[in-house]
C-alpha cells in the first residue's frame, strides 16, 4: 500500500524518485520510508476494524509495553490471562461461561493489534535514528519527524485509555474514546503522508519549498475527517445495526428512536440512531467535497491523482451502502473502514499538490 501511494504521488516527471538530493540529505529515500509507514498504518486500521467487530478489544486487560510483546507461552500463562479477563465487566455482562479456547480467539486479534502498533513504532524509530546518524534528514525536517514519533506514542496512550474505558461497568469501550483513537490514527496518517509528499517534492525540485495548506483544501479534508470520526462513533455505538435499509432508515428519512440524552455532547456520542443518520448523510457532503477537489486536481494537470480520488470516493460510498444493506458484514465493514483511511491519505496528497506554488504541480 505504501508503494502504491508513492506511485500516485508522482514525484518526478519520469515517475521515479532521485536517489538523493545532495546537501538536502536523502529526501527520496525518506519519502519512500514514510509511504511504507503510511501503508502500515492502513494495515493497522484494518486489524483494528476486525478487533472491534469481533469484540476482542477488551480481552487483554493490562498494558505491558515491553513484556507484553510475547503472547502467553504456557497453559499457566494462558490461564492467568483468562482469569484477568474474567474479572472484567465484559465477561460478567456478556461472556459468562466462555471457554478458554474461545478466549484465545478474541485474545489473538487484540494481541496482533498491539503487536502491530509496536512494530510500526520500531519501523519508524529505528530508521529515524539511522537517518539522523547518516545526516540524511534535510534541514528543517528533524523537529517534524520527532513530532511524528511523539504522535505515534500518543496514539498508543489513547489506545490504552480507550481499553480502560471499557473494563468497568461496560461490555465495550466508550464510543467517544474509540472515535478519538481512530481520529489520532488518522491525524498521524495525514501527517506522515503530508511529510512524505514534502520529501518527494524536495527530491524532485532540489530545494526546500514546502507546500502550504490552502483554505479550500483544508476545508475539504476537515469535512472528510469529520465523516471518518462519525464512522468511529458509529462503530463504537454499534449504530450500523439500527437500520439495514437504504436510502430510508427503517422506512423514514429521519428515523424513529432519536432521543435527547441531557446534553448535546451526550446525545452526539450516545444516540445510535442519530449518529447513524449523521454518518449516512454527511457522507454525501464529504463525497461532494472529494469530487470537487478531484476536479481541481484535473484542472491543475494532476490527472492520475484526480482519478484516484474520484475512484476511491465512489467506491467508499458504495461500500458504505453495502455495509448497511448487509447488516454490517465484517469483510465489507472492514474494507469500508480501511478505504476511508486510504481516501484521507489520497485527499492529503491532493491538498499537498494544490498547495504547491502556482505552476509547480507535476502532471500525474
Amino acid at each position: 500500500m505504501g508503494k502504491g501511494m508513492a506511485e500516485i504521488a508522482q514525484t518526478s516527471p519520469s515517475g521515479s524518485l532521485p536517489a538523493s538530493a545532495g546537501p538536502n540529505g536523502r529526501p527520496a529515500l525518506l519519502a519512500r520510508w514514510l509511504f511504507v509507514i503510511a501503508g502500515l498504518i492502513l494495515f493497522m486500521v484494518a486489524v483494528g476494524g476486525v478487533t472491534r467487530l469481533t469484540e476482542s478489544g477488551l480481552s487483554i486487560t493490562e498494558w505491558k509495553p515491553v513484556t507484553g510483546t510475547l503472547p502467553p507461552l504456557s497453559a499457566e500463562q494462558w490461564q492467568k490471562e483468562f482469569d484477568l479477563y474474567r474479572e472484567s465487566s465484559q465477561y460478567a455482562l456478556m461472556n459468562q461461561g466462555m471457554t478458554l479456547e474461545a478466549f484465545k480467539r478474541i485474545y489473538f486479534w487484540e494481541y496482533i493489534h498491539r503487536l502491530l502498533g509496536r512494530f510500526i513504532g520500531l519501523a519508524y524509530a529505528v530508521p529515524l535514528v539511522w537517518f539522523a546518524a547518516r545526516r540524511a534528514i534535510p534541514r528543517g525536517f528533524a523537529v517534524r519527524l520527532l513530532v511524528l514519533l511523539g504522535l505515534g506514542g500518543a496514539q498508543g496512550a489513547v489506545g490504552w485509555m480507550m481499553v480502560q474505558s471499557g473494563l468497568v461497568d461496560r461490555v465495550n469501550v466508550e464510543p467517544a474514546m474509540l472515535s478519538a483513537h481512530l481520529g489520532m490514527a488518522l491525524i498521524l496518517l495525514a501527517a506522515v503522508v503530508w511529510t512524505a509528499c514534502d520529501f518527494a517534492r524536495l527530491a524532485r525540485e532540489g530545494e526546500v519549498r514546502k507546500a502550504r495548506w490552502g483554505l479550500a483544501g483544508a476545508v475539504v479534508v476537515l469535512i472528510l475527517f469529520l465523516q471518518l470520526l462519525l464512522g468511529g462513533l458509529t462503530a463504537g455505538l454499534r449504530a450500523g445495526y439500527v437500520s439495514n435499509t437504504w436510502p430510508m432508515m427503517n422506512g423514514r428519512f429521519i428515523p424513529e428512536g432519536i432521543e435527547y440524552w441531557g446534553s448535546l455532547w451526550m446525545t452526539l456520542t450516545s444516540d445510535s440512531f442519530l449518529v447513524h443518520f449523521l454518518h449516512r448523510w454527511w457522507a454525501i457532503v464529504a463525497a461532494g467535497a472529494m469530487l470537487w477537489m478531484a476536479g481541481r486536481l484535473h484542472d491543475a494537470g494532476a490527472q492520475r491523482l484526480s482519478y484516484a480520488l474520484t475512484g476511491a470516493t465512489l467506491m467508499q460510498v458504495m461500500l458504505g451502502i453495502a455495509t448497511v444493506l448487509t447488516g454490517v458484514s465484517m469483510v465489507i465493514a472492514v474494507t469500508h473502514q480501511v478505504l476511508g483511511a486510504l481516501l484521507l491519505a489520497i485527499a492529503i496528497m491532493a491538498a499537498h499538490r494544490l498547495g504547491s506554488r502556482p505552476g509547480q504541480q507535476a502532471a500525474a
